[in-house]
């Protein structure tokens, strides 16, 4: 009985709105069409897909305990993880400039790829806001450590400080991504087919129906993030940049053989503010050494030669405060 009165209410309530519908569609013509239009572009914001605008490549953070021990200082240890940072008309955009920024984030996917799994997650802002990071690089970088910051807490993570912008802008293929934002296919609206005639009302409501989302706004607070399982679009709180991390003191010196040819690169970094070689994050590629201390130091080097970091090795000094990483030259016919 329960049922079939509330049925009748909503019923009830669908005449009334249909009823003062067609009094404004008589009597005020050019309100009805401002209506109709307004619901298109809603309709429209809530139906256009996720784009993508950049793809990081992070790491779960480093031990470095291995470092002290003389063992290979192999910041590249752990599998990598890709973040689609996505633009999305859905995701509403930051009232005023010191409000919570909305978020939208998909599920943590592991993904097997040609050689080592890697996991992939997708991260969608509104476009205002990608759209000020572009026209200021700070906006940006913060932008992206409160993403990291997020990704931490949403998938219980230690990831590095240090990240990677890929050339491209999306890892998988566009449709996986939208899938995984979405939640659910999304049912194509009628809206996109033929714009040249005026909606009804009808196919509006019932395209903002398909589209009526569980996605409703959430808070995610900068320090104190809070979940919720229903909600899946959340709120970074940024009212602080964060601290620019200084370039520490640093002496690269090649090594050579006896016929001058590269044999290695030992390279000798100041760290006075480092006490222990566990707030070290060490990364090691064939061509570029990155070392960062969390609100302290950060350095980025670029190699004069492709090194073998698989063999290199790196030691903390804790009476002279100075790490010494010793890189090997690769062999020319690796």
């Amino acid at each position: 009985a329960t049922a079939v009165a509330m049925a009748g209410a909503a019923l009830a309530r669908a005449a009334q709105l249909w009823s003062l519908l067609d009094e404004m569609a008589e009597n005020d013509p050019q309100a009805y069409h401002r209506l109709l239009r307004q619901q298109r572009a809603e309709a429209e914001r809530l139906c256009t897909p996720p784009e993508p605008h950049l793809c990081l490549r992070a790491r779960p953070a480093v031990g470095a305990r291995g470092l002290g021990l003389g063992l290979p200082a192999r910041g590249v240890v752990g599998k990598p993880l890709f973040i689609n940072i996505c633009s999305w008309k859905r995701v509403p955009a930051p009232k005023a400039p010191t409000d919570p920024t909305p978020v939208s984030a998909g599920p943590l996917e592991e993904v097997p790829g040609e050689g080592d799994v890697y996991s992939i997650i997708d991260v969608a802002y509104n476009p205002d806001v990608l759209q000020k990071g572009e026209e200021n690089p700070e906006k940006r970088e913060h932008l992206i450590h409160l993403t990291l910051k997020f990704i931490e807490e949403r998938c219980n993570l230690v990831l590095s400080n240090l990240y990677t912008i890929e050339s491209f802008k999306l890892k998988g293929s566009l449709e996986t991504m939208q899938q995984r934002l979405k939640g659910r296919q999304m049912p194509t609206p009628h809206l996109r087919q033929n714009t040249k005639k005026e909606p009804t009302l009808d196919q509006l409501l019932h395209t903002m129906e398909a589209e009526d989302c569980s996605n409703a706004p959430v808070l995610l607070k900068e320090e104190r993030m809070t979940q919720s399982k229903a909600q899946l679009i959340e709120e970074i709180t940024s009212t602080e940049t964060p601290e620019k991390p200084s370039t520490p003191v640093y002496e690269m010196i090649m090594v050579k053989d006896a016929n001058k040819r590269p044999l290695k690169i030992e390279l000798k970094i100041k760290l006075p503010e480092v006490s222990s070689v566990s707030e070290c994050d060490l990364r090691i590629s064939k061509d570029d050494i990155i070392i960062e201390v969390p609100a302290k130091y950060k350095l980025q080097l670029d190699l004069p030669e492709l090194v073998d970091e698989e063999t290199s090795k790196a030691i903390f000094n804790k009476g002279k405060r100075e790490l010494f990483i010793t890189v090997p030259v690769a062999k020319p016919d690796r």
